[in-house]
């Protein structure tokens, strides 16, 4: 057997939208690891349907390219705070991290979040400058944000002396003089081979792994990848599973062994310490778990992972429209299907409820949960969804805890004012203001997580668009108060069938519809924001009545204005605490939890007493 190449082994970490999967492209077609005439999609890394809709890497990604006799291990991470129980599991597999900062939106929240967990770790960045050749860059100002984020962050000074190179991922070249704006990224793998240190691994001691990723597939089962951090593991090796503290969870073998070789993951028959592979042939086994020689009887240390704090429900879909338009409709398959997502995505926690029939998801945020809904519908599952709600906590001292939020918000000046009174509302406070060019201000806040459920909507209205809002996860702290919620009611159908253009037409002028003409509704469900603060039971179903006079004029052609659709995300912000999404494969639903309206008005009396 050839001597292996030697290793680096590298995250790209990065705000959402910095260009990262983009320069690991580049990095793939300069390495020769895509021909020249090969066809391949842009943002190859970003392999799921959703991460291509939305343009964000939800799911961690491991590859690698061999650049001049070396092998480097390359690892794409999300980088949004929503999916970050993926970046801290990920870090614990390199020894190296480029940072790559936009050069005119510099160090954005999310770069605060996985940069702390890096440095944390004691790794060493390497800083690239991205986007050199916008024409609203601001590259030292963008420099001089890093190297305080790093301050601010406690770096050692080994840390601070970092090197800096400055790229355009997009027309693939990097350079250490920021002026010049042409070359290829050769400086940057010469940069990650000579600054980031090889994989400190013991090639002698017993074989040791841990699990840092969980994906699974059809004829291999579990596919376990980490990186193996001592020892040589060859196919068919016996090995055990042990967790956290030191028990076996399951004995077996390695029945296939693979490492990444670009996009591939490609069988080998032996892998050596320091490189990162993905391991099959255990069926118990799972993220943060020890895989190892059967001598070996003390687990490595694993990451701890951060709290979730927001939860919803996932109910069995009971509406009268069940099982039309998904397969999945059952509380089993929903069960399964559940647990399998939180087995492999240790930021998630399911909790079944005592009636069986649905289940408490919590997890990181808003976006997450609603990508998990999004991918089950698109599997074929029928599910109910709850108003997202925070999770709280008790303090010492026996008082009510709930999580904060920073919240980084870049506007335009003449909205600046709207974004702050809203804040307010919200219970925000108002840590720092200052212009960031252009004729934008960024505002930064610290508020509780509660009052910014459903916001995001409402702030792209008030900044017609314009404005851009980052939150990351700051601490539990006091609990703030009642939070004020939506402040219209709802027009909910009093019976079923389908929508009538003459009814829907009447009731235009009580407020804004959410339903077209020939659309299936049912008692219960709810068609449209009323203009008022109370909900109002209307009849959508209501048509002209005819007669044998004809009338003198001819009637008037309806006009409707459209109908407002929302998207999953706008609907699980928007419902309120006695409502819920309907979701389906083909239909997002707004409807009430209890579709009796006898039912309603004995609940609400409850509530009242």
């Amino acid at each position: 057997m050839s001597a292996p190449l030697p290793l680096r082994n590298i995250a790209i970490i990065a705000h959402v939208d910095h260009g990262k999967t983009t320069l690991v492209d580049q990095l793939f077609r300069q390495s020769g690891t895509f021909r020249d005439n090969q066809r391949v999609e842009e943002r190859a890394m970003d392999s799921n349907d959703l991460e291509k809709e939305r343009g964000i890497t939800i799911l961690a990604k491991c590859t690698s390219v061999e650049w001049s006799g070396t092998r480097i291990n390359i690892v794409d991470t999300p980088g949004h705070a929503d999916f970050g129980g993926e970046v801290e599991r990920i870090l614990s597999m390199v020894d190296g991290v480029i940072l790559l900062v936009d050069s005119s939106e510099g160090a954005m929240p999310q770069t605060k979040f996985v940069t702390g967990k890096a440095l944390a770790l004691g790794l060493k960045p390497i800083v690239v400058v991205n986007k050199v050749d916008r024409p609203d860059e601001r590259i030292q100002e963008v420099l001089d944000e890093v190297f305080d984020l790093f301050v601010s962050l406690d770096a050692s000074d080994e840390q601070l002396d970092f090197p800096v190179l400055y790229a355009s991922g997009r027309n693939g070249y990097a350079n250490v003089d920021p002026a010049l704006r042409e070359g290829t990224l050769t400086p940057l793998f010469e940069k990650i081979v000579d600054h980031v240190p090889p994989p400190a691994a013991d090639f002698d001691g017993p074989f040791k792994f841990l699990v840092t990723l969980l994906d699974r597939d059809n004829f291999l089962g579990r596919i376990l990848t980490g990186k193996v951090q001592s020892g040589t593991v060859k196919v068919n090796s016996p090995i055990h599973a042990l967790d956290s503290d030191g028990k076996v969870i399951e004995a077996g073998r390695a029945s296939k062994l693979m490492a990444f070789r670009g996009l591939e993951r490609v069988p080998v028959d032996e892998a050596r310490a320091g490189d990162i592979i993905s391991i099959a042939g255990l069926t118990e086994a799972t993220v943060a778990n020890t895989i190892c020689d059967t001598s070996v009887t003390e687990p490595l240390h694993a990451q701890p992972i951060d709290p979730p704090t927001l939860s919803m429900r996932f109910a069995v879909n009971d509406s009268p429209m069940a099982g039309r338009e998904g397969t999945k409709v059952t509380s089993r398959m929903i069960r399964d299907r559940l647990l399998r997502e939180a087995e492999s995505n240790v930021a998630i926690r399911v909790t079944e409820s005592s009636d069986r029939d649905s289940f408490d998801v919590a997890g990181r945020g808003e976006l997450q949960l609603g990508v998990l809904i999004e991918t089950m519908r698109r599997e074929g599952f029928e599910l109910g969804i709850s108003r997202p709600r925070v999770l709280y906590r008790q303090d010492e001292g026996g008082q009510r805890t709930e999580p904060y939020e920073t919240v980084v918000i870049d506007v335009d000046d003449e909205h600046s004012g709207t974004v702050v009174e809203k804040m307010a509302l919200r219970k925000g406070e108002m840590t720092d203001m200052r212009p960031s060019g252009g004729g934008k201000t960024r505002i930064t806040f610290v508020a509780p997580s509660r009052g910014l459920i459903g916001y995001h909507g409402e702030f792209l209205s008030d900044t017609r668009g314009t404005g851009i809002m980052n939150r990351l996860f700051d601490a539990y702290g006091p609990y703030k108060g009642a939070i004020g919620g939506r402040q219209n009611g709802v027009l909910i159908s009093n019976g079923s069938g389908e929508a009538v253009g003459y009814a829907l037409n009447m009731l235009e002028e009580r407020g804004i519809l959410f339903v077209r003409p020939q659309d299936k509704i049912y008692e219960g469900m709810i068609i449209g924001e009323n203009a008022k603060p109370d909900d109002l039971e209307v009849n959508p179903m209501k048509s002209k009545q005819l007669t044998n006079f004809r009338s003198t004029g001819k009637d008037d052609a309806i006009r409707l204005t459209p109908p407002k659709i929302m998207t999953l995300e706008q609907a699980i912000a928007y419902i309120d605490d006695d409502e819920m999404v309907e979701v389906t494969p083909k239909s997002i639903r707004l409807r009430k939890a209890l579709l009796d309206p006898h039912e309603r008005k004995k609940a609400s009396r409850r509530k009242d007493d």
